[in-house]
């Protein structure tokens, strides 16, 4: 809760995307894997997956809305450039969820 010249705020909770509450529901099977998801034609990363990807993998972090007003870390890729990356991201010790 905020608090406001002494006075208790209740604080809404941000609304997820239905893209992001599938992604979280997938994450929390594998939370010891970097999750891979698919978006259409790319593979996305978000959260501190997409920091570890985009530092491992050299490419782009950029954020993404993740609901009403909140952002998360977004990195992704073409899907065609899946079989040049993955590798990457194993031979760098990371357990890898494509989903």
């Amino acid at each position: 809760m905020a608090q406001a010249k002494g006075k208790a705020k209740a604080v809404k909770p941000v609304k997820e995307t239905p893209l992001m509450a599938q992604y979280n529901r997938v994450k929390a099977q594998h939370p010891d894997a970097l999750l891979l998801f698919r978006v259409g034609d790319f593979y996305e990363t978000f959260g501190s997956d997409a920091v570890t990807a985009a530092k491992v993998l050299n490419i782009v972090l950029t954020a993404r809305k993740n609901g009403a007003a909140a952002e998360i870390e977004l990195a992704g890729f073409p899907h065609h450039a899946l079989e040049n990356y993955l590798p990457k991201l194993v031979r760098a010790g990371h357990r890898v969820a494509v989903c």
